[in-house]
């Protein structure tokens, strides 16, 4: 069965960290479906991926509550609207479309075209630190890459997993029995994963299931795009080679606007200007919201970025029903609202 490639809807958003969840709620509540692209493989942005378990003090009526906590809180109340969500796929282009609408497409070959497209990016993409490693780009979907998409994909490979975190750990355990072989390696005998998992991966080196090997990787041997081994070294035993044909690295992630650099908006600092009446850039039917929006007195809070949603979702409204009258109505006190809501 082929997986459908093409969508049409009213509005994309671009990013599902909490801004842009709750900018489906606003949207929603306006009859308004969304989709929603992100590179990371679930919800969440930052609160999920960098501090799933830091508390955060100021979201109003919660005296705390953690990134992950906020993220499941948002996820349960957009679902009335139902999103649609393509994730671990990065924004790749935005084109207008002959009839006036605007087409976003990824890096995966996912087209959307919809009337009115919202950023809601953050600092932008969130991007792979790589190894410094001579030659890496030109080995990369072939042989080097940063995230699991399909397991499938790495099954009877002689694979090298690098890193130390929590993602390190859990892709080896989990693709131990479908890879080949499975190597760790870490620059050091200690690990920032969770202490489960350090003991599941060293009862398994132990057993002659898997390898772990302490040392600093150096370099990249075979072909490109097609390795061979890696290059690597330690203080006890120098340089040597690690047969492989497979690289998974997790350096962790660092943040980048990346391809929305190239949309054609007006950027000051890498950042995207908008009015404060509407969070529009300077292209019609283009909002930004959240981090990735630049004005005068710009406060960089999860709270702003929910009021700019708000604020968004009404002239996303016009682009979209232009024949309709747009009626502001209370949540509170509106039955109609309520029925969508499914409380009423």
């Amino acid at each position: 069965m082929t997986e459908q490639t093409e969508f049409t809807t009213d509005a994309i958003i671009i990013g599902a960290g909490p801004v842009g969840l709750f900018a489906v709620f606003e949207l929603g509540l306006l009859d308004i479906k969304a989709h929603l692209i992100d590179i990371l493989d679930r919800p969440g942005g930052q609160c999920t991926e960098l501090y799933p378990e830091k508390p955060i003090y100021d979201i109003p009526a919660y005296p705390v509550i953690s990134g992950q906590e906020l993220t499941d809180n948002l996820m349960k109340q957009i679902e009335p609207f139902g999103p649609t969500f393509h994730l671990e796929q990065m924004a790749d282009s935005m084109t207008r479309t002959e009839d006036g609408k605007w087409k976003v497409t990824t890096d995966q070959g996912t087209s959307i075209t919809a009337t009115v497209v919202i950023i809601a990016a953050g600092g932008g993409s969130f991007m792979p630190k790589k190894p410094a490693l001579p030659d890496i780009e030109s080995y990369e979907g072939q042989s080097v890459f940063y995230s699991v998409r399909k397991m499938e994909q790495f099954r009877d490979k002689n694979l090298v997993i690098a890193g130390g975190g929590d993602s390190a750990l859990d892709w080896s355990l989990n693709l131990q029995p479908v890879a080949k072989h499975v190597t760790l390696i870490h620059r050091r005998d200690d690990f920032r994963a969770a202490p489960d998992s350090v003991k599941k991966m060293r009862e398994l080196v132990a057993d002659g299931k898997m390898t772990l090997k302490i040392c600093d990787l150096a370099g990249i041997e075979g072909a490109a795009p097609h390795m061979s081994g890696l290059k690597v070294k330690s203080k006890e035993l120098g340089e040597e080679i690690v047969s492989c044909d497979t690289l998974l690295a997790f350096y962790g992630l660092t943040m980048k606007l990346g391809p929305i650099a190239n949309f054609g908006l007006n950027l000051h600092e890498n950042l995207i200007p908008v009015d404060t009446e509407k969070f529009e850039t300077s292209t019609s039917g283009v909002f930004a919201i959240g981090d990735i929006n630049h004005y005068p007195g710009k406060l960089k809070l999860i709270l702003s970025g929910f009021h700019e949603g708000a604020l968004m979702a009404q002239q996303a409204f016009r682009y979209i029903y232009p024949d309709k009258k747009l009626r502001f109505q209370y949540t509170t006190s509106s039955s109609d609202l309520q029925s969508k809501l499914g409380v009423a």
